[in-house]
């Protein structure tokens, strides 16, 4: 492990994949990988973590992404769960209130972050694989393919020194500027929103009423977003209006006008940094090229309203980096790669599409639209249910896949990540889903067994789901929250064949054989991954 920025050295210049970004989506990446044993290098350009809190939250899948590497509850130590949030008029009246519903996937729906603190947390995570070299102050300058690799030209900044390295694959996740993007010749396209926003991160000196509550000021005057963050963080977020002196709009005097609109004093926050940023709805033309794989903000951009920028790149990461595994180790053929576009585009696409939506109806300044969004949300929050209804189901689209690496005929599981309650191993003790599964290909039934021979010649395990109540068995967990087994029933299938990322890939009902495995699929011993809290 190198994080000190010194170069890479001829004899350890080959590697498995080359990780270019050192962002959220690049340290998921590393972390993924590493725990897989493959030989990584990342290339960072910056010597620190960029000190500036970015995202301000994220979700209970993305979670789940991280408790794979095992750093799912020492980052959840700094993050602030179960908090509502609310839409206010320009008076501060909430107009509507709700509270993200729990999907399943073992850990809280929503939680506000700090996004410099919960990088260190992952970076610290990636100094346990000794398989992971990491080179900090260093930048790819140029990228060649060949049938069986990439040659990589890297320069350190600290010295101008230039290396060369080589990948068998890559990951770009260097931003919305991806220098590795351009030299690809990939589009960007999409659009920049006039409007810039001022960005405000403060220390909390003292808490004031309600200070625990994201709230979005819907106010046509100045609309705002007021977030609280974790570790004594509270973020505002101003848009410049027409007339506005952005130079001035950022002195400290200037900033604190702002927040005094909401009652809160010099005495109550210390302003730490500002920026001014603009809104931007970006995709790239495609996510691949060759073995050159695009991720987060290289792959696409979208406005910051539902919180999305950030998980979209880790999701990226934990779609891509264990296929990248599988195909290193033969399990799978290279093509399968291409199912990462076909599966992460159209998510994107439909977050980007929810996050525009949230904006305009947050951002909207014809007064007159604004009393009848006031009325309708008013009249609407009055329901019980209705508003954390309209959240889960408007908010964040449940991730599942149309298209890509899955079996046909489909069945109404196929394409849906399984959730992850907690269940009863067969020694007695009560852990989550996915630490039994172990990201490995596996079998899930429940009821009398059907002989898949399919895929128990080639060694696939197989796990039963017995009912709550059930005595542990070996073979077997028990369904402890009483989750799985009526998941399966909704969706009239007893057998799963599952993805290593807990994916279904085929299903079938009771007595009936599953779809084949993938073509060319030959399963790998595989190395047991760490997990360390």
């Amino acid at each position: 492990m190198d994080g000190t920025g010194a170069g890479p050295g001829t004899e350890d210049s080959a590697y498995d994949v080359a990780v270019i970004g050192y962002g959220p989506t690049g340290v998921t990446a590393a972390n993924l990988l590493g725990a897989m044993g493959l030989r990584v290098v990342v290339l960072e350009r910056d010597a620190e973590i960029f000190t500036r809190a970015r995202a301000i939250s994220t979700d209970e899948e993305v979670v789940r992404i991280w408790q794979r590497v095992g750093l799912a509850e020492r980052l959840k130590r700094d993050m602030l769960t179960e908090r509502p949030v609310d839409f206010v008029d320009a008076a501060g009246r909430t107009v509507l209130s709700a509270s993200p519903t729990p999907r399943g996937h073992g850990h809280p729906p929503q939680m506000f972050i700090y996004q410099p603190a919960l990088e260190q947390v992952l970076r610290d995570g990636v100094d346990r694989y000794p398989n992971v070299k990491i080179l900090l102050r260093h930048e790819c300058l140029r990228l060649r393919q060949d049938a069986d690799g990439v040659d990589l030209t890297v320069v350190g900044t600290a010295d101008d020194s230039v290396h060369r390295l080589r990948a068998a694959y890559v990951i770009a996740a260097d931003g919305g500027s991806s220098l590795t993007r351009a030299q690809l010749n990939i589009g960007y396209e999409g659009r920049t929103y006039e409007d810039r926003w001022i960005v405000i991160d403060t220390k909390m000196l003292k808490p004031w009423p309600d200070h625990d509550k994201l709230r979005f000021h819907c106010d046509p005057a100045r609309p705002a977003v007021d977030c609280p963050t974790p570790l004594d963080h509270h973020r505002y977020e101003f848009p410049l209006l027409p007339g506005d002196d952005e130079e001035q709009l950022v002195t400290e005097d200037a900033v604190y006008r702002l927040i005094s609109r909401y009652r809160i004093g010099r005495d109550s926050i210390e302003v730490l940094r500002t920026t001014v940023y603009s809104h931007h709805v970006r995709f790239a033309s495609r996510f691949r090229a060759g073995r050159v794989f695009l991720a987060g903000d290289a792959a696409h951009a979208m406005p910051p309203w539902i919180g999305q920028g950030m998980a979209a790149g880790v999701r990226d990461a934990a779609n891509l980096c264990w296929k990248l595994d599988a195909v290193l180790r033969g399990e799978l053929p290279d093509s399968v790669l291409d199912s990462y576009e076909t599966e992460r585009k159209p998510h994107v696409r439909e977050v980007t599409k929810r996050a525009v939506f949230v904006g305009r109806m947050i951002t909207e300044r014809r007064r007159p639209v604004a009393r009848l969004r006031n009325g309708a949300l008013r009249t609407l929050d009055r329901i019980p249910g209705v508003a954390d209804w309209l959240q889960d189901a408007n908010w964040i689209p449940v991730a599942r896949y149309d298209a890509g690496l899955q079996a046909r005929p489909r069945t109404k599981a196929t394409g849906h990540q399984i959730p992850q309650p907690s269940v009863t191993g067969p020694d007695g003790e009560r852990v989550r889903l996915d630490d039994v599964l172990g990201g490995r290909w596996l079998l899930l039934r429940h009821g009398l067994p059907t002989a898949q021979p399919a895929w128990e010649r080639l060694g696939v395990e197989s796990l039963a789901v017995l009912p709550v109540g059930s005595r542990p068995a070996e073979g077997a967990v028990v369904d402890s929250d009483g989750v799985l087994l009526p998941w399966l029933t909704e969706r009239r299938v007893t057998t799963l064949a599952l993805r290593p990322d807990a994916y279904v890939y085929a299903a079938a009902p009771a007595g009936a054989q599953l779809p084949p495995p993938p073509a060319g699929f030959a399963p790998a011993p595989r190395p047991g991954a760490t997990t360390a809290q």
